[in-house]
């Protein structure tokens, strides 16, 4: 049987996932409380638009594609306090709220961190600093697309990668919020019809196409793992694709998915 076997939320963009047994899916199709603070460079600090919806470019801000040595932060966040703490190696660089005070101590904290990394070079180019961190710590609103989407993969692919690697593709590499087992692997990629995951009522929208995001180590932050190429050299794929996207069926009520919900696809 298809079941959930792990899922994941993203408070901050770009930085470490935070593994929880239930997720609330709302009814504009975003998961509650993910993505909902981001690190902006100091030129893109208000949303551009995108077929009439509020977008923010992961290019403009920091973000795994470009500055992977972000994974190996361990950042938390706290809905109802809305605070933040931010690690690294066992060692507390920043806790702080969302007042004034508060940003600019994570920002300080979180810029000094990038630019003592080999990435650091990139921060320091024309328009990028200060950084600044926007968002409410409420409103999801800094995913990838500017249309919201869940996020799905399975184990079965992620196992046929590993083998094709020659090294564990550990799932947090793919930051889904939604990680399933019980089917071959890359089937989701050719699901067509309604997906139910318990109670909730989705339909496939896409493919998800990766970037370099993937080749960052969720532990490390190094990149040690050549994920594009073995997608579309060993595995044959036209582009680098693991996952799909979903969306609740249109006049779907806000719902929960929970660990060892069954998957039923088409």
């Amino acid at each position: 049987m298809a079941h959930v076997v792990a899922l994941y939320r993203h408070p901050i963009k770009g930085f470490s996932p935070e593994s929880v047994d239930t997720l609330t899916v709302q009814a504009d199709g975003r998961v509650a409380g993910d993505r909902v603070l981001a690190f902006r460079f100091a030129d893109a600090v208000t949303p551009e638009t995108h077929d009439g919806l509020d977008y923010w470019p992961k290019a403009k801000g920091l973000a795994l594609q470009d500055f992977p040595a972000l994974a190996a932060l361990r950042t938390s966040y706290d809905d109802t306090s809305r605070r933040m703490r931010i690690e690294h190696e066992g060692e507390l660089l920043a806790e702080a709220g969302l007042d004034d005070d508060g940003r600019a101590e994570l920002v300080a904290a979180v810029t000094d961190f990038v630019l003592s990394t080999r990435e650091g070079r990139r921060l320091q180019r024309p328009g990028r600093l200060p950084l600044v961190l926007v968002g409410d710590g409420a409103t999801s609103r800094f995913q990838d697309r500017a249309r919201g989407y869940v996020s799905l993969h399975s184990q079965g692919s992620t196992r046929a990668l590993s083998e094709a690697l020659g090294a564990d593709a550990d799932d947090r590499r793919f930051r889904s919020n939604i990680v399933i087992d019980g089917v071959g692997p890359w089937d989701e990629l050719d699901w067509t019809g309604a997906v139910r995951i318990g109670t909730m009522a989705f339909r496939p929208v896409g493919p998800i196409v990766r970037c370099l995001a993937t080749h960052a180590n969720p532990d490390t932050g190094v990149r040690d793992a050549r994920v594009l190429t073995t997608l579309t050299g060993a595995l044959g794929q036209d582009e680098p694709t693991l996952g799909r996207l979903l969306l609740p069926e249109d006049g779907s009520p806000e719902g929960v998915i929970r660990l060892g919900d069954e998957v039923r696809a088409h």
